[in-house]
């Protein structure tokens, strides 16, 4: 049986902004969302809470489900289906990693965002990143209802 990784993200707007978090990945500053796995007895919506937390300082809850998205990491040879949580906050807060692989949070635009990785050096960790705010501005969310632990 096949059992691929999951994954929770949140794309976090606020004021025209989107919020990412910068960390080194295969030598090259990344940018992602906040983001990380599913650990073992929490729900889908605890999990995106706490990498939120832990990898920006902030506290919020998921407001809707963007989308789920399964891909397949051709570099690792991973497979990830990654549930993606739309937050809008009205003010920007600061940014205080908690987890020390974060090198900081940025608030950047989407012109911004593109800018940012046609440097030298500097990319985004995967396709699924600049997809997550697509499908953000797209503005079709699944109500956080949907889903159910037990």
């Amino acid at each position: 049986m096949h059992k691929p990784n999951v994954t929770l993200a949140c794309v976090v707007h606020c004021k025209g902004k989107f919020l990412f978090v910068e960390e080194f990945e295969h030598g090259k500053l990344t940018l992602n969302q906040p983001a990380g796995h599913l650990e073992a007895d929490e729900s889908l919506l605890e999990g995106a809470k706490r990498e939120l937390f832990e990898e920006t300082g902030i506290q919020a809850e998921m407001q809707s489900l963007i989308k789920i998205y399964q891909w397949h990491a051709p570099r690792t040879k991973t497979d990830f289906l990654r549930f993606t949580f739309a937050i809008e906050l009205n003010d920007w807060h600061p940014i205080h990693p908690q987890d020390p692989d974060i090198t900081r949070g940025l608030w950047l635009t989407l012109d911004e965002f593109y800018d940012y990785i046609q440097h030298e050096g500097q990319c985004e960790r995967s396709p699924l990143v600049i997809e997550s705010i697509k499908d953000y501005l797209k503005g079709e969310f699944i109500s956080v209802q949907l889903l159910k632990a037990f």
